[in-house]
């Protein structure tokens, strides 16, 4: 049995990783600043803030951990610009506290929820393999890219295993559709309540989705795989490798619906990228991992999911 830690447990990642680990059978602990409610998964919950919490409590969150999962980050791309400084401070400050209690334990394999959609900025070459140029455009994606920077570094001067997943835009039902992250889930959502969906620009940038279930799975290749200290830094994307446009996914969620749905356009923000899809060529080589779900088959269950319980917690394993 492998003993895993999540920092940012109750998130909507978070909490479909959690889950994955107990039903592979290992021991796992939820650290966020809530508490794990949901009733279909029982598992040990700590109550911890990462931006005020001591060392003293980062060490006991730790603990023995063989795996420490750091998804925990206050802030999303499109708020994050509006007080850079407490993005930075609230996300760098839990960050390199997590990473001095591995070294002040003596070390330890971290993994680390990077963001591929927003740490590259305006890509100069597509798909975006991991040695693109990082020029992020938003406070979220700096932070991001601090946060990275500090793993490498804590790996080179403390032989911590760190790694790193930038990941591009994961879906799936669970994901809270009023806070502004999510294309897909908030797309579905508001179909099905009969409410007009808000589109930036007019609908042509492209994006890499990944299904929630694929992304978990991943997180499990790159913590399960045994990485050499000499061998290339652990950096990954994961995405799916293919680019869609939002008014693809409105194409999928009418078939789906066979409906036309009511849509409302709005000026384009300056931190939109026209296409972001990530190269995950390095992942599928050094982990041996690969997503399964198609775009289709993904945007049916998440509306499957949500026609059956709109306030789900949970996305469907596919």
């Amino acid at each position: 049995m492998t003993s895993h830690v999540v920092f940012g447990g109750r998130g909507f990642i978070g909490r479909h990783l959690v889950r994955r680990l107990i039903e592979d059978g290992d021991d796992v602990v939820s650290v966020d600043r809530h508490p794990f409610a949901f009733e279909e998964v029982a598992v040990e919950s700590r109550i911890l803030d990462l931006s005020t919490a001591s060392p003293d409590a980062f060490d006991r969150a730790i603990g023995a951990a063989d795996i420490v999962h750091h998804l925990a980050w206050t802030t999303i791309p499109a708020r994050a610009n509006a007080d850079p400084l407490a993005d930075a401070t609230e996300n760098l400050h839990g960050t390199i506290n997590i990473l001095e209690a591995l070294r002040r334990r003596g070390g330890g394999r971290l993994i680390f929820a990077s963001s591929g959609g927003t740490v590259y900025g305006k890509p100069g070459l597509v798909p975006i393999p991991e040695s693109h140029a990082l020029n992020p455009l938003t406070a979220y994606g700096v932070s991001k890219v601090a946060a990275e920077k500090y793993c490498q570094l804590y790996r080179s001067l403390h032989g911590l295993d760190t790694r790193v997943l930038r990941i591009s835009n994961p879906y799936g039902a669970g994901q809270n559709p009023l806070r502004q992250q999510g294309a897909i889930t908030t797309f579905a959502y508001k179909a099905i309540a009969g409410e007009p969906i808000t589109i930036w620009g007019d609908g042509l940038n492209a994006r890499d989705f990944i299904y929630i279930s694929d992304l978990v799975e991943a997180f499990l290749r790159c913590s399960g795989t045994e990485i050499a200290e000499d061998d290339a830094f652990p950096l990954f994307n994961i995405g799916s490798g293919e680019g869609s446009t939002l008014k693809d996914i409105i194409a999928v969620i009418e078939r789906t619906t066979q409906r036309t749905l009511p849509v409302s356009w709005e000026a384009a923000r300056g931190f939109d990228v026209r296409s972001n899809i990530l190269d995950i060529a390095a992942a599928a080589q050094r982990l041996s991992w690969r997503p399964r779900i198609a775009l289709d088959a993904g945007i049916a269950q998440v509306m499957a999911d949500l026609r059956e319980r709109p306030g789900r917690a949970f996305s469907s394993d596919l």
